[in-house]
């Protein structure tokens, strides 16, 4: 029997493979990101998951906005036979994925380490670029006051002298043990890190397996199963000892009908979990993407009509900070949790908060660039046919050639869709959405050449949802992308604005 080829985590010096969770129906999103962002080559994608090659170091990696998480791949291959084939024999399979290639690991081990070395090497050297300079100038001022006070103050007692001399040494010294105790204590991190991730070629590495299992193979064992097989396999191959409160390392092991996926977490803590957030809103991957999708210019005027919490605003201040940002909303404890948030986050001179209806806008018609929102849907905001005069104030204030990009719930977008029904041919270059090469990488190869140039489900998607979307007023749409929020669906839609005389 051939085996079966695999896409490996061991690259060049020239770069390293990861790959990225996001949620469904953001992979155009990542996958722009990640070529914009990181200059990344061979991006390919499957349901739920971005691959790419990149050179960038964390501290890049870490400014990834639509992704959930990151992983350095060990491998990517096609899913586990389970058809017809009895439990003993998927087991051995499940063992393969460590066995036949050891050297894979070894090499993605290396890669992972070498990494957490060089973001460590990188802290240090700002450390030591920025402390010890600090700390010479104060000596040498210090110094310098001295002598100075010492030649304007001759007939100074010689008591009093000896006290300020040692009162001036007293205080250099407790500086600089505090600028010692502080290079200390991170260096002594640094070493920590950097000892966890020798693991090439020591026994003392501890792992623990986190495992997914959906399909055929969840059928017949359960993720804990397959891996505590996993940690078995490791353990015997390379001597590593298996550790569940805190592990060294971790494994990250997707395996289902459609591809099987072995990965190391480079960060703990997802990428969608933003520290400058204080409460949450609209998930911040979802509202990232609508940014992104705004092409946000510097100097531009960005509205939010119905902000909520802000989480649209923080994350387009963050990325794009030289804009005019204003955020309205009706309800006093929706301004008040994003006053806090943008608090927080330190964006509360940044963004300007008002406390309007979004049907009843105080600015002058066609005085706003970009209008980016989440209309809210749900039982506790439901807006129905509210949604056509939210459209019509918003067009209002739109200059013409401007963006509005919306969340919509799927009942609001077929209300628009309904509520219209003439339509504006558009031309071919406003109506592709997809990406140009986007790729499948169902080919575990996953190699320049040999994966599949297809057309997409997910170009797919985005076309059905703008022919089927037709324009209100002198919005025109552009773009549209079914997404998922977790137990319900909705859609990204962008529109332009058009010359009224153009109708």
């Amino acid at each position: 029997m051939a085996a079966i080829p695999t896409d490996s985590g061991s690259r060049p010096a020239a770069g390293a493979r990861f790959f990225c969770t996001a949620g469904r129906g953001l992979e155009p999103f990542l996958m722009r990101e990640v070529r914009a962002r990181l200059a990344a080559t061979q991006v390919e994608y499957i349901s739920g998951k971005v691959f790419f090659t990149t050179c960038s170091d964390l501290n890049m990696l870490k400014k990834l906005k639509s992704a959930e998480r990151l992983f350095l791949l060990i491998k990517k291959q096609f899913p586990l036979n389970v058809s017809s084939v009895s439990k003993g024999k998927i087991l051995s399979e499940i063992q393969r994925l460590i066995n036949d290639d050891p050297e894979s690991w070894l090499n993605a081990i290396s890669t992972w380490k070498n990494l957490l070395e060089l973001d460590a090497k990188k802290d240090k050297l700002f450390q030591r670029a920025a402390n010890p300079p600090k700390r010479k100038v104060e000596e040498n001022d210090i110094i310098n006051a001295k002598k100075l006070k010492t030649e304007q103050s001759q007939e100074l007692q010689e008591s009093g002298e000896c006290l300020l001399e040692k009162q001036t040494e007293e205080e250099t010294q407790e500086q600089g043990d505090f600028f010692t105790e502080r290079e200390k204590s991170q260096e002594a991190f640094q070493n920590d890190v950097v000892k966890a991730a020798d693991a090439k070629n020591q026994k003392d590495l501890t792992f623990r397996v986190s495992c997914r299992c959906s399909g055929a193979i969840a059928k017949t064992f359960t993720a804990q199963e397959v891996g505590r097989i996993t940690g078995i396999a490791l353990m015997k191959q390379f001597g590593w000892k298996a550790d569940l409160r805190n592990p060294n390392l971790e494994i990250f092991i997707h395996l289902n009908d459609i591809y099987s996926v072995v990965g190391i977490p480079v960060f703990r803590i997802p990428l969608a979990s933003r520290a400058y957030i204080k409460t949450a809103g609209l998930r911040s991957t979802i509202a990232w993407a609508l940014a992104s999708l705004a092409e946000i210019q510097a100097g531009a005027f960005v509205l939010d009509p119905m902000c909520g919490l802000g989480t649209i605003l923080l994350e387009a201040a963050k990325e794009w900070p030289d804009v005019y940002y204003v955020g309205a909303d009706v309800s006093d404890s929706q301004l008040l949790g994003a006053y806090d948030n943008l608090k927080a986050a330190g964006l509360k001179n940044k963004i300007e908060l008002l406390q309007v209806s979004v049907i009843d806008l105080p600015l002058p018609s066609e005085s706003v660039d970009i209008i980016i929102s989440d209309i809210p849907f749900g039982k506790k905001f439901k807006l129905g046919e509210d949604i056509k005069s939210i459209l019509q104030e918003m067009e209002r204030v739109l200059h013409v050639g401007g963006a509005i990009v919306l969340l919509l719930s799927e009942e609001h977008h077929r209300r628009l869709k309904d509520g219209e029904q003439s339509s504006i041919p558009l031309n071919s270059k406003d109506s592709h959405t997809g990406e140009p090469s986007i790729k499948k990488c169902l080919k575990p190869g996953g190699k320049t050449g040999t994966s599949e140039t297809v057309s997409s489900s997910l170009e797919a998607s985005s076309q059905e949802c703008l022919d089927k979307t037709p324009p209100f007023g002198s919005l025109v749409p552009v773009e549209c992308h079914k997404v998922s929020l977790g137990r319900t669906d909705a859609f990204i839609c962008k529109y332009r604005k058009l010359p009224s005389l153009g109708l």
